[in-house]
């Protein structure tokens, strides 16, 4: 992965690491060190609060000379990203998936990718098109299902999604496939006929496969920064999260929301996508991430 983003978004790192190399040339550990540091890392995403615990702890240690160079700083800095980082993740692919997140946060395009992997690794997959109200969205994961070669179960233009996931967890289990992966609508200024609707296909899909391994993922758009940790806390509240997806991180995105979505929603994230071709998905390495954004 450490090649992957190193890669894909060098564009995030080339400005956040020159910014960073740059303060830590500084020469002393001083209230206008920490502010800049303060700034840059607010700069680029990382929230508030999650900034101030680290602030605030750096300047305790400054202060009580458990720190007193700049290479200890920064591997104080390094150690305290990755602490707000840890959560319990797992590697474990879930058979059964709902993926969430509003209208163009790369859903459907994740649905996909995921799929194609699982499909790399020997499993047999379906890809199920649950957001029957927006025609584009079943047309899109139709096309990657085809360029994959993974079935897709369709239900009929406007039909209840409901009654759609009903019908496709009961080919899932009639025709033994490892994985189904369920794309779900994501229309975020109708939120309470949605997540009313989200929380009902739960209930199908618990219903129905009794007993088996159900995780709910949010795609977040990392280009929208602290919007989209917004958006995320709205699907939080009326669905169980088992981890995010974090999504077009290109050069155009602000790479720090990892951390405030760590903190804020306390769920792992799991993956990492940029751009359009199935190889452009990588599961998320905390340390790999956190290296790659302060040493060049």
């Amino acid at each position: 992965m450490f090649g992957f983003i190193k890669d894909k978004i060098k564009k995030i790192y080339n400005v956040f690491t020159q910014q960073v190399s740059s303060i830590f040339s500084r020469q002393s550990l001083d209230e206008q060190f920490l502010h800049e540091l303060s700034v840059l890392l607010i700069s680029a995403d990382t929230g508030v609060e999650t900034t101030n615990k680290i602030i605030d702890r750096l300047r305790v240690d400054i202060k009580d000379a458990k720190i007193k160079t700049m290479d200890e700083v920064k591997i104080e800095l390094e150690r305290l990203l990755l602490v707000q980082l840890s959560t319990n993740a797992t590697n474990h692919a879930p058979r059964v998936l709902m993926m969430v997140g509003v209208n163009g946060s790369g859903k459907t395009t994740f649905c996909a990718k995921y799929a194609n992997l699982l499909k790399s690794d020997g499993k047999k997959v379906i890809l199920v098109a649950g957001d029957t109200f927006r025609a584009a969205a079943t047309q899109q994961l139709t096309e990657w299902a085809n360029r994959i070669d993974i079935p897709v179960f369709l239900g009929k233009e406007n039909q209840d999604p409901a009654s759609v996931i009903f019908d496709a967890c009961k080919k899932f289990k009639d025709e033994n496939f490892d994985h189904i992966i369920i794309d779900t609508a994501g229309r975020l200024q109708t939120k309470v006929n949605l997540m009313k609707e989200l929380e009902k296909i739960r209930k199908i899909i618990e219903r129905q496969i009794p007993g088996e391994d159900i995780s709910t993922w949010l795609t977040i758009d990392s280009m929208l920064g602290q919007n989209s940790l917004r958006q995320a806390e709205v699907f939080e509240q009326s669905v169980k999260l088992n981890g995010t997806v974090l999504t077009k991180l290109d050069g155009t995105g602000k790479g720090g929301i990892v951390f405030a979505v760590v903190q804020k929603l306390q769920i792992p994230i799991l993956y990492t996508t940029y751009g359009e071709q199935l190889q452009d998905l990588k599961r998320f390495d905390d340390v790999e991430y956190v290296k790659g954004l302060l040493y060049e």
